[in-house]
């Protein structure tokens, strides 16, 4: 038996689609992690990977987390499955790294949360950008209280998330689509980070503005905390302003960019064309782009200031700028190694050491809490308050 310094995690994959595409160069490039076996339902996405491999690959998630040669399971399905693939995987004693939305319920959740417990494993929800290590290093800096209390956190990202080819379920809320449940997950966790105290309150408003694209495609709310900070969250998903010229045109994934080079891209003749479109561009189809990423700096999710009573801080792509006493410096990080190793650092630390995760199966939950806490305040005009159960409420 390995000795626990030496172990490698043997992951299991269950969905080889857009989600693991973006985590693969983690996998592959963490010597901790062996790709033991796949689940997918696509003939070509199994037959890469056991030629990439050499993994086991299987046509139902059942079947996967039923492996014996599997410690943990990553779970990369689409939404809506989530919760039932988490407590099947959780069953089975593997433990569970599920990509965000954690679930699209809170009921759901719970019984995700409930199921690893009884199981005694361990579940972590990521990605999410709150793991990038600019991220990470600004939360030091809160933590340490150098420059006073957080008293507010500014986060706006502005992409052409919309107008990406995408499958029919990813224009319905009830599946998971749209921009709330796929893209403010990522910041609900980058300000629950380096606020460091709980959600209070929500007040939002979504905008779905293009009926050829009949889902939420931007959003604007106000969290308040526990301690008395406050964020702004404000996401486009509309394709014609692109933030990342506010982060010297350093891309979402770390990769340098064209100026403007974003948009809306080519029409499609309808639902199935531009699904069929996805599909060949998905791993194991016929237009899947093998050629790795170029990361020149860390991955980012927009701009986002965090004003503290001394200084305000402002991680970016290269590091974390401090801005105090009229001056401003660069607290300058190396790019990442691999992309996303934060992930399978927090990962292989819960499992092989013991160490509580940061974003655990409560984590996961309170951000789910927040996003559809968002969704009811839009709808009903009015300001939620947030619980720490899993529930929430009308504020009073």
């Amino acid at each position: 038996m390995n000795r626990p310094s030496d172990r490698k995690l043997r992951l299991g994959v269950a969905g080889l689609g857009r989600a693991f595409s973006l985590m693969l160069p983690a996998f592959t490039g963490d010597p901790r992690v062996h790709l033991a076996a796949a689940a997918d339902l696509r003939p070509e996405a199994r037959q890469r990977f056991v030629a990439d491999f050499g993994g086991k690959s299987y046509g139902s998630v059942e079947a996967l987390c039923a492996d014996a040669d599997i410690d943990v399971v990553y779970v990369a399905t689409p939404h809506q499955h989530h919760a039932d693939h988490t407590r099947i995987a959780a069953q089975h004693g593997k433990s569970v790294l599920v990509e965000k939305p954690m679930a699209l319920s809170l009921d759901e959740a719970a019984s995700m949360v409930a199921a690893a417990h009884r199981a005694h494993v361990h579940l972590i929800v990521g990605h999410s950008h709150s793991f990038n290590l600019p991220i990470l290093q600004t939360r030091d800096h809160v933590a340490s209280g150098a420059f006073g209390r957080a008293r507010m956190i500014t986060a706006i990202n502005y992409t052409d998330f919309l107008y990406r080819p995408r499958r029919r379920e990813e224009f319905d809320l009830a599946t998971g689509g749209g921009a709330l449940f796929n893209q403010a997950p990522h910041q609900i966790d980058i300000v629950r980070v380096l606020s460091g105290s709980r959600v209070k309150s929500v007040r939002a408003q979504t905008g779905a503005w293009d009926l050829a694209r009949p889902t939420e495609g931007a959003y604007s709310a106000l969290l308040t905390f526990e301690d008395g900070s406050f964020a702004s969250l404000i996401y486009s998903g509309y394709g014609h302003f692109d933030s990342d010229e506010f982060e010297g045109w350093i891309g979402e994934m770390g990769d340098s960019k064209q100026l403007h080079s974003g948009g809306r891209p080519r029409l499609f003749a309808d639902r199935d064309d531009e699904a069929s479109f996805k599909a060949a561009r998905n791993y194991g189809g016929p237009k899947w782009d093998v050629s790795p990423t170029k990361h020149v700096a860390h991955q980012h999710f927009g701009t986002v200031i965090v004003s503290c009573e001394r200084a305000d801080l402002r991680p970016t792509p290269n590091g974390v700028m401090i801005y105090e006493h009229g001056g401003a410096r660069l607290e300058s990080l190396a790019p990442p190694r691999i992309s996303r190793g934060e992930v399978i650092d927090e990962l292989y630390a819960a499992i092989v050491h013991g160490r509580a995760p940061l974003h655990d199966g409560a984590w996961g939950m309170a951000t789910l809490e927040v996003c559809l806490a968002m969704l009811r305040s839009a709808r009903e005009g009015k300001e939620i308050a947030v619980g720490h159960r899993g529930e929430c409420s009308d504020r009073s």
